[in-house]
């Protein structure tokens, strides 16, 4: 299985920061077709992590309006987040957590 496509991104906010800190959990953007286990083995396979525990929540899109002449309505695509516990004792190598 291509886990590359799995996994889209991963997701860097003020609150996925106090996470990494607290609770070890990163956040990703994920496939919408993806389940928990398959964000599991991708993470555990390209990482080289031990992944205790995996949540996952989807976003719907939003109608939004476009600030030009003809006041055009479109939607925004939807979204699949999965939030990743790894093991206490892990830690990925591209996210320092804000900290040097």
């Amino acid at each position: 299985m291509n886990y590359s496509k799995i996994l889209k991104s991963v997701v860097i906010t003020e609150k996925g920061s106090t996470d990494v800190k607290k609770g070890n959990k990163y956040t990703f953007l994920v496939t919408d077709t993806a389940t928990k286990g398959q964000v599991k083995d991708a993470v555990e396979s390209l990482y080289k992590v031990k992944v205790i525990s995996v949540n996952t929540l989807k976003n719907k899109g939003k109608v939004k309006h476009s600030m030009v002449k003809n006041r055009v309505e479109f939607t925004t695509a939807d979204s699949k987040k999965a939030i990743v516990q790894l093991d206490p004792k892990d830690v990925l190598k591209f996210y320092d957590g804000g900290t040097k």
